[in-house]
């Protein structure tokens, strides 16, 4: 399949440029954008396969980034990530048409399996 392109959306810079430094070094194509806004202007120019995408963020909150992203791009594969104990967000999500949802903080080798599946799917 290549090397799977993943953009991973934040606002807590120190968070989302580690997770985007351990995608890269486990073979990932990783990129980051701090917020909604900035993730919509790269997901334009060059289109993953598969975002990952923080559901609180200031400015233009996760679902209504996941709503854009699956109403332009259907073929991206979407991963919510919630800091919320409650199952709202994820739920909600996944109506939207988010692939899954996992919870903050999240264990490595979890979200690396999550993102492979999605890449399937998104090369299906």
């Amino acid at each position: 399949m290549g090397k799977v392109k993943v953009l991973l959306v934040d606002d807590e810079m120190e968070f989302v440029s580690t997770l985007t430094e351990r995608l890269s070094l486990r073979g990932f194509d990783a990129t980051m954008a701090l917020s909604g806004e900035e993730a919509l202007r790269r997901i334009a120019s060059d289109p993953p396969q598969v975002v990952v995408l923080d559901t609180m963020m200031p400015g233009t909150k996760g679902l209504d980034v996941l709503k854009h992203i699956k109403r332009d791009y259907p073929q991206i594969q979407v991963i919510l990530l919630t800091g919320n104990i409650s199952t709202t967000d994820g739920a909600e999500g996944m109506r939207l048409g988010a692939f899954d949802y996992l919870f903050k903080p999240l264990a490595i080798y979890e979200l690396i399996e999550t993102v492979k599946k999605a890449a399937e799917r998104a090369a299906a």
